[in-house]
């Protein structure tokens, strides 16, 4: 049974990996799962300088679902690598870093950064962040940055590049073409999608940054949508994430169009859950008379 995929020139021995943000930078779950059984490690954001994220409370639960306002917390370039890498760099599986800035020259120094580094797997780039000098507008809802970012980081590494697209467009198609014809080598489909919650006791909002990112089970069929509206309009891989708690809705993402998917808060609250979906894919191929997982992607029949 093949479970080996493609993310540009990057070979995952399973497409199960793990969303940036949800699973620290691989050390802290070292102890409670084995990471060379994943297709490959994603770490926290990181851009050129640290930051020191928002303040307490940073997270909060809602039906089905979590809302947080991290603030994307990171040590930095310098940071990363003198922290963490010895650590990552030691696993048998690709580390995926994941990157962001507040320019388009930020980006591209990151990821310059990380190419010169050696033995990184895949840059993903963290669209989902304002511009200050365009005002605060968002990289990924801006078909023209959106084509900068990726381009600038392009000219500046050799490393496969995975663009982590926003889902606060009206169609995510435009956006998924951009990144594509601007030289992404693949796609993260998608971000979390902005909520918020509040204490009724006291009329005040239950995060302190006010608003946050909803992730978890309850944006699972939004998620997939997206998927498979971009999986029709671009012909590079996606890795589709966005409430995954099991194989069969990995599963569904895959049928979507998915290449390759991303557990993300299940993380959380399971922390095998990424390796429970390794097997349950194992257990649905068998059972099916699949050979190959590439078999499921965009299999859906409509």
């Amino acid at each position: 049974m093949n479970l080996n995929v493609q993310i540009g020139s990057l070979q995952l021995q399973n497409p199960v990996t793990v969303a940036s943000g949800t699973f620290g930078y691989g050390a802290e779950y070292a102890q409670l799962i084995d990471l060379n059984q994943l297709g490959a490690v994603v770490v926290k954001g990181i851009r050129l300088g640290p930051v020191r994220g928002n303040p307490t409370p940073r997270t909060v639960e809602v039906a089905s679902g979590l809302i947080n306002a991290i603030g994307l917390q990171g040590p930095g370039v310098d940071g990363f690598i003198e922290k963490y890498w010895p650590f990552l760099k030691g696993l048998r599986v690709p580390t995926i870093i994941n990157i962001w800035g507040t320019s388009v020259e930020e980006y591209a120094e990151v990821a310059r950064r990380f190419d010169a580094l050696g033995g990184v797997g895949a840059l993903e780039l963290n669209v989902s962040c304002p511009n200050i000098k365009e005002g605060g507008a968002q990289f990924g809802t801006d078909v023209r940055l959106l084509a900068e970012v990726v381009r600038a980081c392009r000219q500046v590494t050799r490393l496969p590049l995975i663009t982590k697209l926003s889902p606060n467009v009206t169609r995510i198609a435009p956006y998924a073409q951009a990144a594509e014809e601007a030289g992404s080598d693949a796609l993260s489909i998608a971000n979390s999608y902005p909520a918020m919650a509040i204490d009724i006791e006291t009329r005040r909002p239950k995060l302190a940054n006010v608003t946050g990112g909803l992730t978890g089970p309850c944006i699972k069929p939004i998620a997939l949508k997206l998927v498979w509206e971009a999986a029709k309009a671009v012909k590079i891989p996606i890795i589709g994430m966005g409430g995954i708690q099991d194989a069969n809705d990995a599963i569904e993402f895959m049928m979507a169009g998915a290449t390759a998917v991303a557990v993300g808060t299940a993380n959380f609250y399971e922390p095998r859950t990424a390796l429970n979906v390794i097997e349950g894919l194992r257990e649905f191929m068998q059972r099916h008379g699949h050979t190959d997982v590439r078999e499921l992607v965009g299999s859906l029949r409509v």
